[in-house]
Order: C-alpha cells, then sequence, then structure tokens
C-alpha cells in the first residue's frame, strides 16, 4: 500500500506518534516562533523556516511551516490539517504538514489547549527542577510529552 492508498487517520495531539502517515488533526496556533533561513541540500535554495507551537484540548506540538505558509498562519487561530505526516527531530515530535498536506483555517474554534503544565510534572525528574514553570520549555522541544 503506498503513502496515498493509506487510511487517513484522525487524531487528537496526544494521539499523534512518530512515523504516522496521512494524519488528520484540529488544532490552535500558540505562537510561531523566529523565522529562519536555510539552503537547501538538494539545490542550494533559500528557503524560510519557522516552527509553530499548536496544541488542543490534549496537548500540544511543534509544526514546522515552510516558506509561503509562513505567512498564511495567524496566532491564536484555528486550522484543520489532512494529509499531514509526524516524525522525530532532534529527538522530539513533529506534525509535518509535508507537500502533499493541506492546511485549512477551521471554523470550528478551539477555546481552550491543554498547556505543558497540564502534561508533565517536573518536580522531581532530575535536572529539571530549574525549569518547572518555564516559558524556556516550549523553546527545547517538551511540549510533545504526555503521562
Amino acid at each position: 500500500m503506498n503513502y496515498e492508498e493509506q487510511e487517513p487517520i484522525e487524531a487528537t495531539v496526544a494521539e499523534l506518534k512518530p512515523q504516522m502517515k496521512n494524519v488528520t488533526t484540529h488544532f490552535k496556533v500558540i505562537s510561531k516562533g523566529e523565522e529562519r533561513e536555510i539552503e537547501s541540500r538538494n539545490d542550494g535554495a533559500t528557503h524560510r523556516v519557522c516552527d509553530i507551537t499548536v496544541g488542543d484540548t490534549s496537548g500540544t506540538v511543534q509544526v514546522p511551516l515552510w516558506d509561503e505558509a509562513i505567512d498564511s498562519i495567524e496566532e491564536g487561530a484555528t486550522y484543520n490539517l489532512t494529509n499531514g505526516y509526524t516524525g522525530l527531530f532532534r529527538g522530539n515530535l513533529r506534525l509535518n504538514v509535508g507537500r502533499y498536506g493541506k492546511l485549512e483555517k477551521s471554523e470550528e474554534a478551539i477555546e481552550e489547549v491543554k498547556d505543558l503544565e497540564g502534561l508533565i510534572d517536573l518536580e522531581g525528574v532530575p535536572g529539571m527542577e530549574d525549569l518547572s514553570g518555564s516559558e524556556d520549555l516550549v523553546g527545547r522541544g517538551h511540549q510533545g510529552i504526555h503521562p
């Protein structure tokens, strides 16, 4: 069965796992990270990339956006992703739109997003005491950790 024939998987953010394909999900954009430029290994072209943090009532995850997609996303807005996929980047779960995915503004808003504090208790975790409640965790890729 090839990629396009695979049955769509509807999932909440908490249900996402690495290597899922043909994912359909609904999320709210919590924040946009800094935009940066990278050079393609294939053709040497320069591309813009920006990581956004998105979430639903079950948790949060990072989504990398490329080029024009960056300009079409608004913080605080809710979107539907169809035919997305998941993977790991530097050991952290990522939800990707990809070349075959479709990201559309949703008419059904998500009012509340489960925040990081609702996902993991950092007290008693070696080396994490100083980070408890820290906004810095969002930049460290911990937003996909679920109980």
